[in-house]
């Protein structure tokens, strides 16, 4: 019972972590240069998007449904899995990053990041002209069917009649259970419960940080983090029934190291649910 009541508090006590945060301040200190510069190769937020163009375009991650977990206020997680799926469900925690992603996917108007860059670099990636970012823009926000409310630590994160009876064909989830949870038991837990969402031989497309103990998620909004290793990512997936396919790790570059968390590099997991 004790223990329980551990779990909830920790749990508890993320929540209250993430009530003050500003995603316009977030989007402004991670999706911007020096992180967002497209015209450099180091830069983290290219090499993320590569990782994600190539895990959706290798041909075994397919289906009709893709649920992002834990969106946050960002889009480019998706940027490629819209070409692959027919439909794509958001999901985030907070209200204020649901607002967010509603705004671009309404016309764009008062949206706290111009993602135009982002659709661009994907349309190259793609082989297509950057010129066809407005196509993108389009099939994306025709792709987007919902933008809902997710749990990571509740047995069940989404509402019963969200998905399919069969569950989802793929999950793809950026920076989000590390830096909602209070520890690593809690942050395997949350894969676990995240894996009930996906449909047997499933794909998860995981992307998080490594070494990092603590994000600004807005100004004087020090939210902690579960400073995670590769070691103990796959052993979390293990632990959670995914079979790992690939592991990649990205390092951060000094210049990229601006102050706003104290992350030293970041990974990309491509697994599969057995």
């Amino acid at each position: 019972m004790m223990e329980e009541k551990g779990k909830e508090n920790g749990v508890a006590a993320m929540a209250a972590c993430y009530q003050k945060f500003d995603p316009a301040a977030y989007l402004q200190y991670n999706y911007t240069p020096p992180r967002a510069d497209f015209t450099r190769k180091d830069s983290i937020v290219p090499w993320k998007l590569a990782c994600l163009h190539r895990a959706f375009t290798e041909g075994d991650v397919n289906g009709e449904l893709l649920v992002d977990i834990g969106s946050g206020p960002t889009l480019y997680q998706v940027l490629s899995g819209c070409e692959v799926f027919s439909k794509v469900l958001l999901t985030d925690y907070l209200e204020v990053n649901r607002q967010e992603l509603r705004r671009w996917l309404q016309g764009g108007e008062g949206c706290s990041l111009d993602w135009t860059p982002y659709l661009q670099h994907v349309c190259k990636l793609e082989g297509r002209r950057p010129s066809a970012w407005t196509e993108k823009a389009a099939k994306l926000r025709q792709t987007v069917a919902d933008v809902l409310p997710v749990d990571v630590h509740s047995s069940q994160p989404l509402a019963p009649d969200a998905l399919p009876p069969g569950g989802a064909d793929c999950l793809v989830s950026c920076f989000c259970l590390e830096s909602v949870s209070p520890d690593l038991p809690a942050f395997t837990r949350a894969l676990a419960h995240i894996q009930k969402l996906l449909r047997p031989g499933g794909h998860l497309l995981l992307i998080g940080a490594l070494g990092e103990s603590y994000y600004f998620g807005g100004p004087g909004v020090r939210i902690p983090v579960v400073p995670l290793n590769e070691a103990q990512v796959c052993d979390s997936l293990k632990e959670s029934d995914y079979t790992l396919i690939r592991l990649e790790v990205y390092t951060l570059p000094q210049d990229m190291r601006v102050g706003v968390d104290d992350v030293t590099g970041v990974f990309f997991v491509k697994a599969r649910k057995e």
